[in-house]
């Protein structure tokens, strides 16, 4: 048995493949605990994860603007807190979220291994960080730098959009290997008995989250095509005009709904757009958030010929016309069905778990 510890922060988008990852080994018989925000503790214990809250920030509240996502990513008190756990409670590697710039960097100068996780794309990382290094510099945090003591870098994520894919190559403990683990969600080729359109938008309350719920639910009004909606944590039913006959839930399992999908409308964080195309089905992305892997996501699709994206900002006229182009679209669903079933040949979740094993026995 192993002792692993995941460091995490509240992003959201993180959640699914850190509890996926974790319960993964779990069950494989290892001792996990999981380290974060103190507004996460539900979500993981309710996930059946031991959870403790950052001691240097209670009543934590996400600041998306960039300088409050500076101050997160370069915070020295979460980095602290961890040494804390650590020495109280050593581990055989732990599991650092990639945006945790400073925890990584303290890790690496106590020689204590350690494997970044990073949860979207590869290739969208890279790019960030070259701009966020000169505006850490100042606050003594190394980003992109060889870190000794980091073993690979875990891609809860797969190469590309396009498919079909390689078989997953060997595994690595490789300092500063990339290792893609596959999808973080259980999928099924979609199968939906009528034309079905699932519209899932943030978990985060972003600025124009209520007004685009707005926009798509009037595009949808009196649609051809049967609509479920997931809403989420951030908001509710009443702040938005929910037209006659839309199936509304303030949540949903993704690996519920997607299976009788015909198109997802969603906003391009990578677990929404990954879990969609993971089941075969086309995506319609408006993105909420500029400086995200939204857009890229978005793009992604566009490119790989698997998904629209438009402007949140679109009037629902145009979304409407878009919803009903794609799910006219054969080309578009015979590829989203061939990278489905690309996707779904990895198992993310136990590839993963494999990769942390490897990692400890390395460490030991």
């Amino acid at each position: 048995m192993a002792r692993y510890v995941f460091v995490t922060w509240d992003g959201g988008g993180n959640r699914m493949p850190t509890i996926a990852i974790a319960r993964a080994l779990v069950q494989r018989g290892h001792e996990v605990r999981v380290l974060g925000h103190d507004s996460q503790a539900a979500a993981y214990r309710a996930a059946g994860l031991r959870f403790t809250a950052f001691a240097s920030a209670p009543g934590f509240v996400l600041d998306p603007r960039p300088a409050g996502m500076l101050r997160l990513f370069t915070d020295r008190g979460l980095a602290d807190d961890t040494l804390s756990q650590l020495a109280a409670d050593p581990a055989d590697v732990v599991v650092v979220d990639c945006m945790l710039l400073a925890v990584a960097d303290i890790l690496d100068r106590m020689q204590q291994t350690f494997v970044l996780l990073e949860h979207t794309m590869h290739g969208f990382l890279a790019p960030g960080f070259r701009v966020l290094g000169p505006l850490a510099w100042p606050r003594d945090v190394r980003v992109g730098r060889p870190r000794k003591h980091a073993a690979p870098i875990l891609v809860a994520s797969v190469p590309g959009l396009t498919g079909p894919f390689p078989p997953p190559p060997e595994l690595s403990a490789v300092r500063g290997a990339i290792v893609y683990a596959g999808a973080m969600t259980t999928a099924v080729a979609a199968a939906p008995t009528e034309p079905t359109v699932a519209v899932s938008l943030s978990t985060f309350r972003f600025t124009d989250l209520v007004a685009t719920w707005r926009r798509v639910f009037a595009a949808v009004e009196g649609l051809d095509a049967h609509v479920v909606a997931t809403l989420g944590p951030a908001m509710t039913a009443e702040e938005v005009a929910v037209p006659a006959g839309v199936e509304v839930h303030q949540w949903m399992p993704h690996e519920e709904v997607f299976p009788r999908a015909s198109l997802v409308v969603g906003h391009g964080g990578h677990g929404t757009t990954l879990a969609s195309l993971a089941h075969g089905v086309p995506v319609l992305i408006l993105p909420l958030d500029a400086t995200s892997d939204q857009p890229r996501m978005g793009r992604a699709a566009a490119r790989a010929c698997v998904g629209v994206t438009m402007s949140r900002r679109s009037e629902p006229a145009l979304i409407r016309r878009a919803i009903e182009d794609a799910l006219a679209d054969d080309r578009m669903h015979a590829r989203a069905k061939r990278l489905g079933e690309a996707i779904r040949t990895w198992d993310g979740p136990g590839r993963a778990a494999d990769v942390l094993e490897l990692s400890a026995s390395v460490a030991r």
